[in-house]
């Protein structure tokens, strides 16, 4: 699969360095080329540097290509804008958007993108945490 991913912060290095190994076409843009170093050195995939909600930047990326595309930078907004431009301009079949907000991921969700929202996530693992040594006691 030819993956392109927006982010290379921790998340998106670390998504990015598990479907390399796995043997995918993987892209990782960041507009901070220092991000990279979040990379291992066995990373085989490419480095673009560039802004995922700029049209010529993911085509530069090799949009035109992706199989599927990850939107997992700081930013909600940034996050949405991209995908959305993924799915409805650019016409990629796979699209994941990381939100942070549950309230927006919700929305979102809503409006067709597949998102998921590490908030929500965390708050559930550990209430699960917290109840349930709570109650093997």
């Amino acid at each position: 699969m030819n993956v392109l991913i927006m982010g290379c912060g921790r998340v998106g290095a670390r998504v990015a360095a598990m479907l390399d190994a796995a043997g995918h076409q993987v892209t990782i843009m960041d507009t901070n080329p220092a991000s990279f170093r979040r990379l291992p050195d066995s990373f085989r995939g490419r480095r673009e540097v560039g802004n995922g909600m700029d049209g010529p930047a993911l085509e530069k990326a090799g949009i035109l290509e992706a199989d599927a595309f990850m939107a997992v930078t700081q930013g909600d907004n940034r996050n949405y804008f991209a995908s959305q431009m993924a799915r409805e301009v650019y016409g990629v079949k796979r699209v994941l958007c990381r939100i942070y907000d549950p309230i927006r991921e919700k929305i979102f969700s809503e409006l067709g993108l597949e998102t998921f929202s590490p908030t929500s996530i965390g708050a559930q693992i550990m209430f699960d945490m917290l109840l349930g040594q709570q109650e093997e006691k």
